[in-house]
């Protein structure tokens, strides 16, 4: 288990726990989002490769269209 800063609250992930697999548990995957992991960007490439530790900080943003 790894405590992560998802948005600035503290969660427990699993062990191994991709960036992709946070994604889909909170159902973003379909979203138009950017991920920004320790201060960096991530790219949609580097979503399935990045694992998650203990500490991490993410905030992650969707866009709404509006008129």
């Amino acid at each position: 288990m790894a405590k992560i800063q998802l948005n600035g609250k503290k969660i427990t992930i699993k062990s191994n726990f991709s960036v992709f697999d946070l994604l889909k548990k909170y159902k973003l995957t379909n979203k138009k989002i950017a991920v920004e992991h320790n201060g960096s960007i991530l790219q949609k490439n580097e979503y399935k490769k990045k694992n998650l530790k203990n500490n991490d900080k993410l905030e992650i943003v969707h866009f709404i269209g509006g008129g």
